[in-house]
């Protein structure tokens, strides 16, 4: 059985009787269908070939088909015959299974009506004298303790055998025409006749609705009415181009009276383009089966192919989901009536039967979806779906799937979408991945996929990428490097690639990327002296990091003055870290012929430590100099290893006046070290600072001998010496006459500042005589408190309790303030001032020791 969908055809003569096209859909659609379908065949086909599909049944384990002819078969879900019943010579009018499928109901156009169990043919066998259209078993027909089933010829009659074993016949309804279809649900039997639908409940034995028909142009027979049960209370009612949906709802007991228990309500209700062969429901859609006419601007109709439509149903109209227009044989010999549309609910499989075909329409599942994408090209959305559908149902190849995008993308000329994808599709495949890396070099695009290669746990032949390395070698220097970079060596035979790179610097010696790449080959191969003189050659950023990762040290003491050429800043700083490694006497050695790079050394080596390089110190006063005069100072200031003299012979050579001064200074000549400030740099300030600094009177009287004929110096003098040296002794030796600039100005500030220390004086005056009062206060109220004394209190003279025993005797006990006791008589006499006397053990503490024995001795 295959199904075939034709896009972009018109229905036309060319679509025999055996063509296996069923499906037409409109040109260039991207709406994808919803339903597949496929012919049943096998044992169905040759029933076909000589005789004609009058009705069928569905259920869950097989399928019942009635002919022309009078006979029915049992199918299984292939077409395969099972089964075969002679029934009569005219033709079947409906079959009816009860749930359990044991019990089947026939029903034929010559009035023979017979309900029997498959596995017993004991039953009801009848015939009638007009033609029975319609039978329906209960559905628990085999667990009823009463068996029950209807027919419909003129009349609708249920049969229902008692428990003597004999049929009892009720008439349920007559007298509006032929009964042309009936369908039995739970309790609930609906049927149809000329004039509507009724519905029965078997339970209450109560008719509780009427629907009636809605286009009473339409010949019952020709446009019979289409009867299908959702669930055991809806109810939906196809007839001619009119849908409705009833739904069967319990009534309210105050509302009762003399009502059935039971109503009906129509939710929704609507007309459709075309007539109505045939209904079943699709969870809360209907699929719906047309009988299409066509009329092409002539007078004449014809047949046009039936149509399987998904609709979803509103209250008074519906949404069209999807439409498909079915190649059944002979359709153009076909009626409404001849169609039907059965449908089994366990797997949403529907059946559409014609005289001469029946077709299967199922939902389109995940396979057939990926089918869909791949038709239309969609190769990614196909691929992310075949990834979700691999793991519940391992159908679809998502490799297969993965070769045929990739092929296409290559095809399109995106090689490097292409290659983007193998990464992905090709997994683990070392195979696929080879056979991929070839078809990219035949095209030329072996550059599209190096990126994508693997380099983790799943490698290829180093073959592979030695091929890609040496393409990349031919055309493209930096991307070679690139992948030199991003590739771990061990992909590759590195010897092999060094030599070729080696064959191209011969070529082009001074290529900087070839060189590069060479040196990060040497490294991977441990050749760490040869990748060191690379980098050195070519001042790159990374022979830093070189010697630290891998301790070359060692290797680099006879190319300091290489590094401090490229980077002084980096290569100093890596040698002071690394002093265990390289020592200062090395640096030093090696960097005796560049003087400027030994000063940028030996600098930051004071800054970091000012010993570690004392023995140095004096060859640092040349060195900053001659380079780096600012920081001399700085340097003669924090050092105490530099010899003076040494220092003092260089700074007069140069002429550094103010390192002169520092070091006249230090080795005690002030004298000449501001003779100095005030001849050679004639800075005031400075001079005044520095004597400020000394504060030594022989220099105040120099540095006014010095100024005393100079005004500017007088100011600078009056401005800033009332702190130090009475202004009064300057004023009385300036010249009269001599006009000296901002001479008031400095007056005022030398009796403002006059006036400030007076007002300081006062101020520390009267802060001290408040404290001292407030101390005074305080000692006079602690002096004047009692202090307990008790029997566990003792002489510190005696060691006898200071208190008697019998305390009605008189006595006498001197308390000091320091909290010490005496008796009376156990103290020594009193000093030479009357009146007064002193704690003897505090006394002692003051004058020493041993003065109060001396005394008691006394």
């Amino acid at each position: 059985m295959a199904a075939v969908v034709e896009e972009g055809r018109q229905p036309s003569e060319e679509f025999t009787d055996e063509s296996e096209l069923f499906v037409t859909q409109e040109e260039e659609s991207e709406e994808e269908p919803k339903l597949k379908y496929e012919r049943l065949s096998n044992g169905v086909t040759e029933i076909l070939q000589s005789d004609a599909a009058s009705c069928m049944t569905v259920h869950d384990k097989f399928l019942a088909l009635g002919t022309h002819f009078g006979k029915v078969f049992l199918l299984d879900i292939q077409g395969n015959v099972t089964q075969k019943f002679e029934i009569s010579s005219v033709k079947i009018n409906q079959i009816s299974l009860d749930e359990s499928g044991e019990h089947v109901g026939i029903c034929s156009e010559d009035g023979k009506v017979q309900v029997f169990g498959l596995y017993t043919r004991e039953g009801f066998h009848e015939n009638f004298d007009c033609p029975i259209k319609v039978v329906a078993l209960h559905p628990q027909f085999s667990r009823s303790n009463y068996k029950q089933f209807v027919t419909g010829g003129n009349k609708l009659l249920l049969y229902e055998r008692n428990w003597m074993n004999r049929w009892k016949t009720a008439v349920l309804h007559e007298g509006e025409g032929t009964i042309t279809n009936v369908q039995w649900r739970s309790n609930l039997i609906a049927w149809a006749n000329n004039v509507g639908v009724k519905i029965y409940d078997i339970s209450t034995k109560q008719r509780i609705t009427n629907v009636l028909r809605d286009n009473v142009s339409l010949r019952p027979d020709m446009y019979p009415c289409s009867l299908c049960w959702k669930d055991n209370t809806t109810l939906i009612v196809g007839w001619g181009t009119s849908i409705k949906i009833c739904v069967v709802k319990e009534r309210h007991p105050t509302e009762m009276r003399d009502l059935p228990s039971r109503y009906v309500e129509i939710v929704s209700a609507f007309e459709t383009e075309f007539f109505i062969s045939g209904l079943a429901p699709l969870a809360d859609q209907l699929v719906t089966l047309f009988f299409v006419k066509e009329n092409p601007g002539h007078d004449e109709e014809f047949l046009a192919r039936p149509r399987l439509d998904i609709i979803q149903p509103l209250p008074e109209s519906c949404e069209e989901i999807s439409s498909d227009a079915l190649t059944v044989r002979n359709y153009q010999e076909n009626e409404c009536r001849d169609y039907r549309l059965e449908h089994s609910e366990g797997e949403s499989l529907f059946y559409i039967v014609s005289p001469k075909d029946v077709v299967v329409a199922k939902e389109r599942d995940q396979d057939d979806h990926i089918d869909w994408l791949l038709d239309k090209k969609k190769y990614e959305e196909a691929l992310m779906a075949a990834e979700i559908s691999f793991k519940n149902i391992k159908r679809h190849d998502v490799q297969k799937i993965g070769m045929a995008y990739i092929n296409h993308l290559v095809e399109k000329g995106d090689y490097d979408g292409a290659a983007r994808k193998c990464q992905k599709i090709l997994g683990k495949n070392m195979e696929l991945w080879e056979n991929e890396v070839c078809r990219f070099k035949t095209i030329g695009q072996l550059k599209a996929i190096s990126q994508y290669l693997p380099r983790g746990d799943l490698r290829l032949r180093p073959a592979i990428y030695e091929m890609i390395l040496h393409e990349f070698l031919k055309t493209d220097y930096e991307g070679f490097a690139t992948l030199i970079r991003e590739w771990p060596g061990e992909l590759y035979n590195n010897m092999a690639i060094v030599q070729a790179v080696t064959d191209h610097l011969s070529k082009n010696p001074v290529n900087a990327t070839l060189l590069t790449t060479l040196a990060e080959l040497y490294t991977y191969d441990q050749r760490y002296d040869r990748a060191l003189e690379i980098y050195l050659r070519l001042r790159h950023k990374d022979v830093y990091q070189l010697i630290h990762k891998h301790n070359l040290f060692s290797s680099i003491e006879d190319k300091i003055v290489l590094l401090m050429d490229f980077d002084k800043e980096k290569a100093v700083d890596m040698l002071l870290d690394n002093e265990d490694k390289i020592s200062i006497d090395r640096v030093v050695e090696e960097l005796a012929d560049r003087p400027e790079l030994l000063h940028v050394y030996l600098h930051k080596l004071f800054k970091r430590d000012h010993h570690k390089g004392q023995k140095y110190h004096e060859k640092q006063i040349g060195l900053y100099a001659e380079f780096d005069r600012p920081n001399l100072l700085p340097f003669l200031r924090d050092s105490t290893h530099c010899p003076l003299e040494k220092a003092l012979e260089v700074c007069q050579q140069r002429h550094f006046v103010e390192e002169t001064v520092f070091l006249l200074s230090r080795m005690g000549n002030c004298r000449r070290a501001l003779q100095m400030i005030m001849k050679e740099l004639e800075d005031v300030d400075k001079a005044i600072e520095f004597a400020k600094e000394q504060d030594d009177a022989e220099l105040w009287e120099d540095l006014i001998t010095y100024s005393i004929d100079k005004p500017p110096f007088i100011t600078g003098l009056l401005n800033n010496i009332g702190t130090h040296v009475d202004p009064i002794l300057l004023i009385h030796r300036i010249k009269e006459g001599m006009e000296i600039p901002n001479l008031r100005d400095s007056l005022v500030k030398i009796l403002h500042d006059y006036n400030l220390q007076i007002m300081l004086r006062e101020g520390c005056k009267k802060i001290l005589v408040a404290d001292s009062l407030s101390l005074l206060q305080k000692m006079h109220r602690t002096q004047s408190r009692g202090i307990f004394v008790d029997e566990e209190s003792i002489c510190e003279s005696c060691h006898v309790t200071i208190l008697p025993s019998d305390m009605a005797k008189a006595f006498s006990v001197v308390v000091f303030h320091c909290r010490h006791m005496f008796h009376k008589e156990c103290l020594p006499s009193t000093g030479t001032t009357p009146g007064v006397q002193f704690c003897n053990i505090c006394s002692a503490k003051r004058r020493g020791p041993g003065s109060s024995i001396l005394e008691i001795k006394k």
